[in-house]
């Protein structure tokens, strides 16, 4: 099939960088038309408007694309994503129409040429068959002009992003002194101090329990399960396509027409219901990833609501070539938040944590206070070690920044880093010395990193200035999707 999502991957290439999710498939500068409701409109692009609907149908497109959970792609951080990838698209439609960019027929022609199922449309004499052309883009829902005007798209969008992501480092001479920097080495010691060390010096009050446990209920919460039956239809290796064709056909008519009942489907193709209990929206935990019921496009059918209300069958999925899967539910169990008594250990060993970390706080707290004094008196810490931003050893990036930004005139000096659900680390501060000498191949490579990461400002500094000249308004903010589109989705 003409995969029109493959062909045009080469748009974002870059932008990816500054999204969570892939790339959708392309607007182009088709996307400035349609859905005009000012009550949905979300925010509005040189007067323009993205709105809910736009939203919703790029969320299905790329849920139904990388066949994640229904509960996921009505979050709110998988909406913003696609609103953030929507809002890009826009900003880089308008600013390729005010740059006044072309792509010419020529280029076109070559680009097209690219195309594996429009090479095939070329004779050996070199003559063009227009006509399946059409065809072969009205069989995807577009016409020339739709399919072409993307395409230029592409290009114009292809050029521009390269020519402003190549930004570099003025000199050699500036990316060296820069991962010099990284090479500058600071020696240390460190003293934690744990929560796990205190948890025997505390001991937790029915009351403060109690309290946990009303204030974290969600940690305390069962899943909602489905006890489902099933049924796998597997093409056989001695059958022809057509017999297994006309099967698949038969299994996805029964396990549809007969939505109440497998057993119909099971009869008729001579196949075995089989059950299975404890299905969660994201898996049956005791069964392989390779099972039909850990398959997304089935959980996600199985958890809508139709399939959970009325337990009817779900369509028949083909969850890879040659396989089809249909399954319908038993028993639902609704979430539920387990009693007190059921988590009690738990509750008291979180709550012991949290009041142990607390002693391990002050305790760090009382020794900071005695090094800011006396930051030589290092007893009980670890041995020296030397550390560098190049060479951090096993410290959290929060633990090397702190240590690295200190001031190299006022050493020794010590720095207190709270480690949040742990307790608390101390670091001395000791001595500084400069980088020793760089493989030439790690300098080349952080330099090539500096390069991307300053092409990466550039690219944000100049998309920024786009939304700016854009106008970009928020009408209405994003906000969770509810229930009931959730379900209609």
């Amino acid at each position: 099939m003409f995969d029109l999502v493959r062909t045009h991957q080469r748009l974002l290439q870059f932008i990816l960088l500054l999204l969570i999710v892939p790339s959708f498939a392309l607007w182009g500068i088709s996307g400035y038309t349609g859905f005009m409701d000012k009550a949905t409109d979300v925010l509005k692009v040189d007067g323009n408007p993205i709105t809910m609907q736009e939203i919703d149908a790029a969320a299905k497109r790329q849920a139904d694309r990388i066949g994640v959970q229904g509960q996921i792609t009505q979050s709110l951080g998988f909406r913003q994503a696609v609103l953030d990838e929507l809002l890009q698209q826009r900003l880089m439609g308008f600013a390729l129409k005010h740059l006044n960019l072309r792509v010419s027929n020529e280029a076109l022609a070559q680009n097209l040429k690219r195309i594996p199922e429009i090479r095939a449309l070329y004779e050996a004499n070199g003559s063009f068959d227009a006509a399946k052309y059409r065809q072969l883009l009205a069989s995807n829902g577009m016409s020339v002009e739709q399919f072409e005007g993307s395409q230029r798209f592409d290009l114009m969008a292809q050029q521009l992003v390269s020519s402003v992501a190549r930004t570099e480092l003025p000199t050699p001479k500036l990316a060296n002194q820069i991962t010099a920097l990284y090479g500058v080495e600071r020696q240390i010691q460190a003293l934690a101090f744990s929560a796990s060390d205190y948890v025997k010096k505390v001991n937790p009050s029915e009351a403060e329990i109690k309290a946990f446990y009303e204030a974290n209920t969600k940690l305390f919460a069962t899943p909602e399960e489905l006890d489902v039956q099933f049924l796998v239809l597997q093409a056989d290796p001695k059958e022809d396509a057509k017999t297994f064709g006309d099967k698949a056909d038969t299994f996805a008519n029964l396990t549809y027409e007969q939505a109440d009942s497998l057993k119909p489907a099971a009869d008729k193709l001579k196949l075995s219901i089989q059950s299975q209990k404890g299905i969660t929206r994201t898996s049956a935990a005791s069964l392989p990833k390779s099972s039909p019921l850990n398959n997304a496009k089935v959980l996600q059918a199985l958890f809508r609501d139709d399939a959970i209300k009325n337990k009817r069958n779900i369509e028949a999925v083909q969850i890879s070539p040659g396989v089809f899967v249909s399954a319908r539910i038993t028993e639902f169990h609704p979430a539920s938040t387990l009693p007190l008594q059921d988590v009690l250990a738990e509750v008291k060993r979180q709550v012991s944590l949290q009041l142990a970390e607390k002693l391990a706080t002050a305790a760090a707290a009382e020794r900071f206070t005695a090094l800011q004094k006396d930051p030589k008196n290092t007893a009980g810490f670890t041995p020296a070690v030397w550390i560098s931003r190049n060479k951090p050893v096993n410290l959290s990036a929060e633990s090397l920044d702190a240590v690295m930004a200190v001031d190299a005139g006022k050493l020794p000096i010590a720095v207190s880093i709270a480690n949040t659900g742990t307790g608390t680390t101390l670091y001395v501060v000791e001595e500084v010395r400069p980088a020793t000498m760089l493989d030439p191949k790690v300098q080349q490579a952080q330099a090539q990193q500096l390069n991307q990461l300053a092409a990466q400002a550039d690219f944000a500094s100049f998309m920024m200035h786009w939304r700016d000249s854009a106008g970009v308004k928020i009408i209405n903010p994003l906000k969770q999707a509810s229930a009931s589109s959730a379900a209609g989705s």
